[in-house]
């Protein structure tokens, strides 16, 4: 008897769990087309980040949010390595806890603890909705950034609320694949013979537009991602396909990770 991925062709341009999410899929019968297109890295300038720690260890913030897991994890990481980790979750473990997604409140659960408020939505904007219904007039909150992203947006409603923003960035993104290896991405997609790629971070599609758009191959990606499935892992990485023009097939109702990602697609084209 077949799996129910035999024959298939998954494009996947992760990073982080790369050899994870290929062998969930291998492992129900599909190839796969390994093609990382960004990494993640620490912030390269240690300094800010353990003076953030170290002034969030003090008490100097009421608050904390968490846009990402990577964010938590990365800090965790910085504190780790100056000894500061324990005295870092201790005090975690005081402060109210805002997530915007189901990755950051899964990187809490993983060191025992809990996200006090989720926003509304799984986006900048549903946090700022969220952040609307709560008195934060002279609040001190913690805010970890998305990648290097400043966030203004979410900054600017935090002061005039009256509250006292501290961001922080603990990871920036970096081009992983070099342009010649996401050229040959784009072209086998138009081309065909790819049946699904499948997107888990917003910068993977910004990273896979800029190099069409910067050697005149627009029309070529617009072409492939016409002729092939597309999954996404979440909402928020939905929208970053769509704000390029690109359908979304495939995606988990909820619980917005690779498993789901994965049954979706094995839903979608299972034998």
């Amino acid at each position: 008897m077949s799996l129910p991925l035999t024959g298939r062709m998954i494009a996947l341009p992760e990073t982080r769990e790369l050899d994870l999410f290929a062998q969930m899929l291998e492992s129900r019968g599909a190839a796969t087309l390994r093609c990382p297109l960004v990494s993640i890295l620490d912030a390269p300038d240690p300094t800010p980040v353990l003076a953030w720690l170290r002034r969030f260890i003090n008490g100097e913030m009421d608050d904390l949010i968490l846009f990402t897991g990577e964010g938590l994890r990365r800090l965790l990481g910085f504190a780790d390595r100056a000894g500061l980790k324990q005295a870092f979750i201790d005090r975690l473990g005081e402060v109210r806890k805002l997530t915007r997604g189901p990755k950051p409140a899964k990187a809490l659960r993983d060191i025992g603890l809990r996200s006090d408020l989720a926003a509304e939505q799984a986006t900048t904007d549903g946090l700022i909705a969220t952040l609307a219904t709560l008195n934060l007039h002279g609040r001190r909150i913690g805010v970890q950034l998305y990648g290097s992203e400043p966030s203004l947006k979410l900054i600017d409603v935090i002061k005039q609320a009256g509250a006292i923003p501290y961001p922080v960035a603990p990871y920036i993104y970096a081009d992983q694949a070099d342009d010649g290896k996401v050229i040959a991405l784009i072209q086998k997609l138009a081309l065909g013979g790819i049946d699904v790629i499948a997107f888990t971070s917003t910068q993977q599609v910004t990273r896979l537009r800029d190099v069409a758009k910067g050697n005149q191959l627009e029309e070529t990606l617009k072409k492939g991602l016409a002729q092939v499935k597309v999954a996404a892992v979440g909402p928020i990485v939905a929208d970053g396909l769509k704000n390029i023009g690109a359908r979304v097939d495939m995606m988990p109702e909820e619980s917005f990770f690779m498993k789901p990602l994965v049954n979706e697609i094995v839903a979608a084209l299972g034998r």
